[in-house]
């Protein structure tokens, strides 16, 4: 009777390690290929990917492998070719250039992998997109910068990662409209990353030949928050900054608040300056939201190929600070975060999607999810 009571249990045993050894193997393979990490930006978008894959509805789907290339196409061809050889059912990927990873990308379409980008694009046409309207943002920005100029001024342009479709669409778009108004100067340009330090060191360096006075406006893919610290540190006033049209960082937005709000944890130049600017966003949930639409893809889901996202636009009226920074709280509007609540100025605040229904402000700081 032992016996068989014996061989019943290890029966049992050895069918719930079948079982679970089927289940691990009917997840799906998904990897994220990333290029440039050398800034806030990637690293939340990144966050907000791997809190998707880790959250109830996703876990038992998917396995999610990342991988870093930097900044360099050729290593980024290399790691998507080892993720098709390692039977990659989608691939998530920031892509270092719109068209150099066409060939690699078709490859990958070629033997059934879904190949979804994220802020950057991929031109082959076989990949889907996720992007905001790269040129609308610098369009848009570099108007509001003319206007609060009344049409004249000298300005510095410090844009973002060089090759990038991202980089390459909003500088364009912004420059064409500085070249409608003929008393608008570009003073100064800098390669800036897509970082508030190396907004720093470029700002520094055109600084060594010019004086804040002699600028009149700052255009900045990233380093609004940087540029009006850097201002202050040289004597100006609150009331002295110069206009700004840039990236949506926290700090940048706190930064914008009327002068005086009292918000828990400010400590200047991280703290409510009344700064005039317009800050954007390519909203950093666009990799999750890339991750989203490669799983319906593989289950059988017809999805857009190219997903427009909404341009996040915060002026001075429209900053609205978040109270706790609850999901329920983003959805009603609010776009900026407590110091106490976001210690990184350089954090990104437009995470909110409604469609991600699991990702919400740890998310995007420390990669868990909401469920």
């Amino acid at each position: 009777m032992t016996t068989i009571v014996k061989s019943l249990a290890l029966a049992a045993g050895l069918t719930c390690a079948f079982a679970a050894n089927v289940q691990a193997a009917e997840k799906h393979k998904v990897f994220l290929s990333m290029s440039y990490i050398g800034n806030d930006w990637q690293a939340e978008a990144a966050n907000m990917v791997k809190a998707l894959a880790a959250s109830k509805d996703y876990a038992d789907k998917i396995d999610l492998q990342v991988q870093v290339a930097g900044p360099n196409a050729q290593r980024q061809i290399q790691q998507i070719n080892a993720m098709v050889q390692a039977g990659a059912d989608a691939i998530v990927v920031y892509p270092i250039s719109p068209t150099a990873l066409n060939q690699v990308v078709k490859n990958a379409c070629s033997k059934g992998v879904k190949v979804v980008a994220y802020d950057a694009e991929i031109t082959e046409p076989c990949a889907y997109n996720v992007t905001i309207d790269q040129e609308e943002a610098g369009r848009k920005t570099a108007e509001w910068l003319a206007d609060k100029l009344g049409g004249k001024g000298d300005v510095v342009l410090v844009t973002g990662v060089p090759g990038t479709s991202v980089d390459i669409a909003r500088t364009k778009a912004a420059k064409e409209v500085f070249a409608k108004h003929p008393d608008i100067r570009i003073v100064g340009e800098a390669v800036g990353m897509w970082s508030q330090a190396v907004a720093r060191t470029e700002l520094s360096k055109l600084l060594a030949t010019r004086k804040w006075d002699d600028i009149d406006g700052l255009w900045m893919q990233v380093g609004c928050y940087t540029a009006n610290a850097m201002q202050l540190e040289a004597g100006k006033t609150d009331d002295q900054l110069l206009p700004c049209a840039g990236e949506g960082s926290n700090g940048g937005r706190i930064q914008a608040l009327p002068k005086g709000t009292e918000v828990e944890g400010a400590n200047s130049p991280y703290a409510p300056l009344g700064a005039p600017r317009i800050s954007y966003a390519s909203p950093p949930y666009s990799g999750a939201l890339a991750l989203k639409l490669a799983v319906d893809m593989i289950e059988g889901k017809d999805v857009p190929h190219h997903t427009t996202l909404p341009l996040p636009l915060v002026t001075n009226e429209t900053v609205q600070l978040c109270e706790t920074g609850s999901w329920e709280e983003m959805k009603s509007g609010c776009n900026t975060f407590k110091p106490s609540i976001v210690a990184n100025p350089g954090w990104f605040g437009s995470i909110f999607s409604d469609q991600l229904p699991q990702l919400g402000l740890n998310a995007a700081l420390v990669g868990q999810p909401e469920t």
